[in-house]
C-alpha cells in the first residue's frame, strides 16, 4: 500500500496536451541543439558504444580489422525483454484506440468532446512521429549504419555522425531509433491516463520507456544520439500537435481530472 501510494503521489509528468506554441518551439530547439552537439562531437557516440562492445579474435581476418560484438545482445533473457518492450507502445496505442471507441460508442449527448479530441490527437501524434517521421522517412533515408554495422565495431561500413545522410545503409538505418521514439510517446500518454490507471501503471510505463532505448544502445543496434533524439522526437511532435490544437481552441471542453 505504501509503495502504491508513493507511486501515485510522485508519478507526475509534464502534461504536453496543454502545450503552447512556445513550449513546442522550445522542445524543437532543444532537439536541434542536441543534434548539433552529436554531429559536431561524434566521439560521444563512439565512446558510449565502446562501453558495450567487446573486441574478439579476428582469426583469419586481415590485420587491422576490428572483430567482436555486443555481448548483451546475446543474453536470452534480455532478448526476450527487448521483444516485450518493443510491443509496449503498440499495446498502449491499442489502449488509446479502445478508449476512443468507448467514448464514441456513447450517445452523442454524453460525449466528452475534449477527451475525444485528446485521444484522437494522441493517435495523430504517434502517426506523425514514430511512424511517419522516424520509420518511414528518417530510418530509410538517413543512410546511417548501426554501430554493429560499422568498422569500429566489427562491421563493414564507415561511421557517420548523427544527422549525416551520407552513410552506406540503404534501409532500416540507425538514425533515429524507432523503438526509442515509441518509448518517448509512452511518456506523453501517461499524464492523459485516468488517475487510478496512472497510479497503477504510471511508473511501470516510465521504466519501460527508459529501458527500451537503453537496451537498443547496449545491443549495438543504435548510438546514444539515435536513442536520445529518437526518444525526444515524440514529445516534440506531441507538443507540436497539441500546441496547434490549443491555438485553434480544439481542447476547450476538457473535463479530465488531475
Amino acid at each position: 500500500m505504501i509503495i502504491t501510494d508513493l507511486f501515485g503521489r510522485h508519478c507526475r509528468l509534464p502534461d504536453l496536451s496543454h502545450a503552447s506554441v512556445m513550449t513546442a518551439a522550445l522542445l524543437s530547439f532543444a532537439w536541434f541543439m542536441l543534434l548539433a552537439l552529436f554531429y559536431t562531437a561524434p566521439g560521444i557516440d563512439v565512446s558510449v558504444s565502446e562501453f558495450f562492445f567487446r573486441a574478439g579474435n579476428c582469426g583469419l581476418h586481415e590485420a587491422g580489422t576490428i572483430c567482436g560484438g555486443f555481448p548483451v545482445s546475446r543474453e536470452p533473457a534480455l532478448k526476450v525483454l527487448r521483444q516485450f518492450l518493443f510491443y509496449v507502445p503498440h499495446m498502449v496505442g491499442v489502449g488509446v484506440l479502445v478508449a476512443l471507441i468507448v467514448q464514441l460508442a456513447k450517445p452523442r449527448a454524453e460525449w466528452r468532446r475534449g477527451r475525444i479530441a485528446e485521444l484522437v490527437l494522441s493517435l495523430v501524434a504517434t502517426g506523425l512521429g514514430p511512424y511517419l517521421l522516424v520509420n518511414v522517412f528518417l530510418k530509410d533515408m538517413s543512410g546511417r549504419p548501426r554501430p554493429n554495422q560499422t568498422l569500429f565495431f566489427g562491421g563493414s561500413f564507415g561511421f557517420e555522425p548523427a544527422g549525416s545522410f551520407a552513410g552506406a545503409c540503404d534501409q532500416n538505418c540507425s538514425f533515429i531509433s524507432g523503438e526509442a521514439a515509441g518509448a518517448g510517446w509512452i511518456i506523453c500518454i501517461i499524464p492523459l491516463l485516468p488517475p487510478k490507471w496512472r497510479k497503477r501503471i504510471g511508473w511501470p510505463l516510465i521504466v519501460a520507456s527508459l529501458a527500451s532505448p537503453l537496451l537498443r544502445l547496449a545491443f549495438g543496434a543504435h548510438y546514444l544520439s539515435d536513442v536520445v533524439l529518437g526518444w525526444l522526437s515524440s514529445p516534440v511532435i506531441f507538443a507540436i500537435v497539441f500546441a496547434v490544437a490549443n491555438a485553434f481552441g480544439l481542447l476547450r471542453d476538457r473535463d479530465r481530472p488531475a
